[in-house]
């Protein structure tokens, strides 16, 4: 097998990709490096720089490198910026996705993994979300996901290729500190960033129906996280999946952003209290997964807890940032 990871130098998809590589799987990575780093890549993974909205280079890659199963990542993720554009995220992120599954077609690739989102489900308001559960998104960036997993299943069904979806929830920490996240979109380093800037952490709302108040979430550290694009590759190389697999990516346990927060000052040494803001719209008040199918159908759970995601991510924002960080 080789595997062709796109937006493999991101942050999400350098760590699939050392995990597959270390797992002694062939890779190659493409990404346009609009947010990719290409050293977070292990030595000796080919790096192409370009778009999957680009399909003559996509048919060349996956003739050179002699490609045999895909790994979907590339795509554009920021909730706010798809509201404020949303004819862009569906044209990256589901004109991207359909240029992708015709060359692999026609390339007669017969192994696709699809990286989705809990935003597909937008606000199911049950006490886990299993991938039963009604999809609602509530915005642009969710609704690309959503269509991308019909276009990948019917894309599936069409070509005899063999698909597995898989919906993560709220991503954090780092393998190592040079492949931490250096975005502040997410909200563990939006927390850092305003520590470095003296200021204290946000909370938008803390009127939710929660235990105390603020929205709660399923945290899943990102090698977790590699590791589960590892076991749905290799269930797919195995013959292991007929027609489409979805399966939900995360711990099974909620964290409120308050608690978060205690936990973020604890590790970094500045307990300042949270300052508290509006709600932001489309906050659903908990978001948590039941990780039981991807536990039965692909031998995977996740080992990391949340304080290792924050010690993890804060040792990779010292790396990127440490000129700029107060000693409380």
């Amino acid at each position: 097998m080789t595997w062709l990871i796109t937006g493999g130098a991101g942050y999400i998809g350098a760590h699939v990709a050392r995990a597959m590589a270390d797992a002694g799987e062939r890779v190659v990575a493409l990404d346009d490096l609009s947010a990719g780093v290409p050293a977070r890549l292990p030595a000796g993974v080919p790096l192409v720089r370009g778009s999957s909205l680009d399909g003559e280079l996509l048919r060349r890659v996956l003739a050179e490198h002699a490609v045999t199963g895909v790994v979907h990542l590339a795509a554009r993720k920021q909730v706010a910026e798809s509201v404020a554009r949303p004819a862009y995220y569906y044209r990256e992120n589901v004109g991207g996705l359909a240029t992708l599954l015709d060359a692999v077609a026609e390339a007669g690739i017969e192994r696709f993994v699809f990286s989705s989102s809990a935003a597909v489900y937008g606000d199911p308001g049950v006490e886990l979300i299993t991938e039963d559960t009604p999809c609602a998104p509530v915005n642009p960036y969710g609704e690309t996901k959503l269509a991308g997993e019909w276009l990948v299943r019917a894309a599936g069904r069409a070509h005899g290729i063999a698909t597995v979806c898989l919906r993560y929830f709220n991503v954090a920490g780092a393998a190592a500190p040079g492949l931490a996240d250096t975005g502040v979109f997410n909200i563990v380093p939006m927390v850092f960033d305003r520590l470095t800037r003296d200021e204290a952490p946000r909370i938008f709302g803390d009127d939710y129906p929660t235990p105390d108040g603020t929205c709660v979430r399923d945290y899943i550290h990102v090698a977790d996280l590699a590791e589960a694009h590892l076991a749905a590759a290799r269930r797919l190389a195995a013959g292991g999946v007929a027609g489409d697999l979805t399966v939900n990516v995360g711990r099974g346990e909620g964290v409120s952003v308050r608690e978060l927060i205690t936990v973020i000052g604890e590790v970094t040494g500045d307990r300042r209290p949270p300052v508290v803001e509006g709600r932001r719209p489309g906050d659903a008040p908990r978001a948590v997964a039941s990780a039981a199918r991807a536990a039965a159908e692909l031998g995977w759970t996740a080992r990391r807890g949340v304080r290792e995601m924050v010690e993890s991510a804060w040792r990779g924002w010292l790396l990127h940032h440490g000129d700029r960080v107060r000693t409380p």
